[in-house]
């Protein structure tokens, strides 16, 4: 017997039925209010596009971030960095091309389209280096910090193709997709745990099926669409960014199908990150007529 008047059975007994308690709501409720606090407070209009998104830090943070990163990449691949030849040259009259375009697009398609933030071209810190490696891949960093792989040269085959693909990757960068994408990490994370709180008082199998099904909806439901969004917006301001630096926009198209043809079993769309190649060509093609307006207004010669 217990002081209480109970046996320890008794007791156990009791603990095993408080475990087996429902969800908490008060605990998701005040999350939720909190997560919406933040949501509202934070939201901004993306450059170009005008669409509403979450961001919480500046672009100096940004370039401060992209800054430290991009050294980690390059001390990383100390005798691959590729410095002198053709290569680089071309990689640079690209990079330098797409960007000083970038304000001229940027004030066209707001002109025409009536959206679109000012981007604050002067805080960006832009550099980029060519990397001999077998992937076929670039990237730009928040901030402005770029790299080429050599890899890519092949699938590319041309200038034109080669600037879609770094105009894709500037346009992740002064769309401020990675502070985006943190900002909303940020909400993933205290809304996990505030479902952890929230079923602290079911038994341990229930407890696990719940935050797996809420972890399942988040994935398909939310973070993959989130990014292949990103994907989509960095596809079509690329695509205007190469346009508006004379290159040919057509040449995104045979791109991505030799893309397809290399890049061997992918999972479907749903599944993925990035939205497929058949999505991303309908996509550009749909956009092309646009895409062109833009090479007509800001480029002298006749195409």
């Amino acid at each position: 017997m217990t002081p209480y008047g109970s046996n320890s059975n008794e007791s156990r007994m009791m603990a095993g039925t408080r475990r087996s308690g429902g969800m908490r709501w008060w605990v998701l409720i005040l999350a939720a209010g909190y997560l919406g606090y933040y949501y509202l407070s934070n939201r901004q209009e993306a450059s170009f596009t005008g669409r509403k998104q979450l961001v919480e830090t500046t672009v100096e943070q940004d370039v401060a971030l992209g800054l430290q990163a991009y050294r980690d990449i390059l001390s990383g691949e100390r005798g691959n960095i590729v410095t002198e030849g053709e290569t680089p040259e071309m990689v640079r009259d690209i990079a330098q091309r797409l960007v000083a375009a970038g304000p001229k697009v940027e004030a066209l398609l707001k002109q025409s389209n009536g959206v679109g933030a000012d981007t604050p071209w002067d805080q960006f810190e832009w550099a980029v280096s060519v990397i001999e490696s077998d992937q076929a891949n670039a990237f730009c960093l928040p901030g402005g910090k770029m790299a080429v792989y050599t890899g890519i040269l092949p699938v590319a085959q041309n200038q034109d193709a080669l600037a879609a693909v770094m105009g894709h990757e500037i346009a992740h960068a002064i769309l401020r997709h990675g502070a985006e994408r943190m900002a909303h990490q940020k909400l993933t994370q205290i809304g996990t745990v505030a479902a952890g709180v929230a079923t602290s008082d079911m038994d341990p199998q229930r407890q696990q099926m719940v935050m797996a099904a809420i972890g399942a909806g988040a994935k398909f439901g939310y973070m993959l669409p989130f990014s292949r969004e990103h994907e989509s917006e960095a596809d079509y301001v690329g695509l205007m960014l190469a346009a508006g630096a004379c290159f040919d926009p057509n040449e995104s198209i045979g791109l991505w199908e030799r893309m397809g043809a290399t890049g061997g079993q992918r999972p479907p769309e749903f599944m993925s990150t990035h939205p497929s190649g058949e999505t991303r060509i309908q996509n550009l093609q749909s956009w092309m007529a646009d895409a062109e307006k833009v090479r007509a207004a800001l480029c002298e010669q006749t195409f």
